[in-house]
């Protein structure tokens, strides 16, 4: 009992402490507020590349992409593991709005809107045809013209604030589209001024899947159509990708594990058709292997900006140090009496143990208080900054990012106590094995007192 009476008097009457609890307060407000802001940015991330992408991919990376594609696509649906599923074509071209001369070059993604929105979650990106997403290549104003979905970047102009000027309905506006065809070898499909297919397509809607290199380079066109300006459309028809999505009581892992026996079983078949060779190209991903190149970046940024912060709380180890060799010169007698009625070595680590505790239990707790109530404003404040010193943490023009994360996850905020609670505990060993080597014969001499 003596040891928990002496800690808490230590705590509240030594005006020291109050900087020990004050740093240690300080050092796990800033932890709590930027590791909850990162890993609400990375999680974001990692959610949207899903619904981008789906649960598996199987694709090829050669634009010349792979045949056969009917057949496995049937015993996909066949398998009682997945949901949905949708071949892709992907090319690249040149977009051209009409009666301008301008060029730029864009990512060609053909679909089946419906199919597609089965497999992942290109529907809810949809503004004009959410509800209706089999109709997201009918323009509103003409439904007999052929449409395209822009990546609303493409579409629409991002305001200081990151929002959007939306229209009531799509507006009238055509798009060429230039691409250049590939035969089963590689080779051009066009020669001399035929080099290109070009079509023209009418806006029918854009999408806003929240990716930065998706809503500012992609198009959408419909499957069909993209196929046949991608050369993809002769005798033996080829596709570049089937994203699939897996029923909710199917696991990631074994989903991709029938999906690659699938696989296996449909190159064997396949195996003496002329084309077979444009097979082995082909891999079968999850979602997280197939995006890895984006999310492996942010990822890796993630734990950058962990390790920073984490030097933070060796910071912390010091001060707590400091504070408690400077206490416990101070507090020689007290240990000197406590020593000399019997207190063992054991109960002296025991009490300044105990007193570490407390001191990162009480700054912790304030820290969390703290960044808790920060993070619960972050957003008003940040409007406030850019309505009074036009101050941005991410300029909105240039990142893809609505509001700044500030869900607090409860995982996070028990790492972070936890490991200030460690770091005093840390700090306290050194002045605890201090205290311990003092000899009561020494510190309560009468010369000393």
């Amino acid at each position: 009992m003596y040891k928990l009476i002496l800690a808490t008097r230590y705590l509240l009457k030594r005006r020291i402490t109050y900087f020990a609890v004050l740093a240690v307060a300080l050092c796990v407000f800033i932890v709590v507020v930027v590791m909850t802001v990162m890993t609400g940015l990375v999680g974001d991330f990692k959610e949207k590349n899903h619904d981008f992408a789906g649960d598996c991919v199987v694709s090829s990376e050669s634009l010349v992409g792979f045949p056969y594609y009917e057949d496995y696509v049937g015993k996909l649906e066949a398998s009682e593991a997945v949901e949905g599923v949708s071949a892709v074509i992907r090319s690249y071209g040149l977009l051209s709005p009409r009666g301008r001369d301008v060029n730029r070059g864009v990512e060609i993604m053909g679909i089946d809107p419906a199919r597609h929105s089965r497999a992942t979650g290109f529907g809810d990106t949809l503004h004009h045809r959410r509800e209706d997403v089999a109709k997201a290549f009918v323009p509103s104003y003409d439904p007999n013209l052929p449409g395209c979905v822009l990546g609303i970047d493409l579409a629409l102009e991002r305001d200081s604030n990151g929002g959007y000027a939306y229209d009531s309905s799509p507006r009238r506006v055509g798009f060429s589209i230039s691409c250049f065809p590939l035969t089963a070898r590689g080779a051009l499909a066009g020669a001399g001024t035929a080099l290109a297919n070009t079509k023209t397509f009418y806006y029918s809607d854009h999408s806003h899947s929240g990716l930065a290199r998706v809503d500012d380079s992609i198009i959408y066109l419909p499957f069909d159509e993209a196929q046949a300006l991608c050369g993809m459309a002769g005798a033996t028809k080829r596709i570049n990708a089937i994203h699939i999505k897996f029923k909710p009581n199917v696991k990631l892992q074994a989903g991709c594990e029938d999906v690659r026996r699938l696989w296996a079983i449909f190159k064997t078949e396949k195996a003496n058709e002329s084309q077979a060779y444009l097979l082995n190209t082909v891999a079968v991903q999850d979602w997280k292997v197939h995006r890895r190149t984006l999310i492996a970046a942010m990822e890796k940024e993630q734990m950058i900006m962990g390790a920073m912060f984490g030097f933070v709380g060796i910071v912390t180890v010091f001060i707590v140090l400091v504070v408690f060799y400077m206490l416990i010169s101070h507090k020689s007698k007290d240990i000197g009496v406590l020593r000399s009625i019997g207190v063992s070595n054991v109960d002296i680590i025991e009490l300044f143990g105990g007193f570490a505790f407390m001191v990162g239990l009480a700054g912790s707790g304030l820290g969390v208080l703290g960044g808790w109530q920060f993070l619960l404003r972050i957003n008003s404040i940040e409007r406030w900054l850019f309505a009074h010193f036009e101050f941005q943490v991410w300029d909105r023009t240039m990142f893809a990012i609505g509001d700044i994360p500030s869900e607090v996850s409860p995982k996070v905020l028990a790492v972070i106590v936890v490991s200030a609670i460690a770091a005093c505990l840390i700090g306290a060993l050194i002045p605890s094995w201090q205290a311990v080597r003092l000899r009561p014969v020494e510190t309560l001499q009468v010369n000393q007192l």
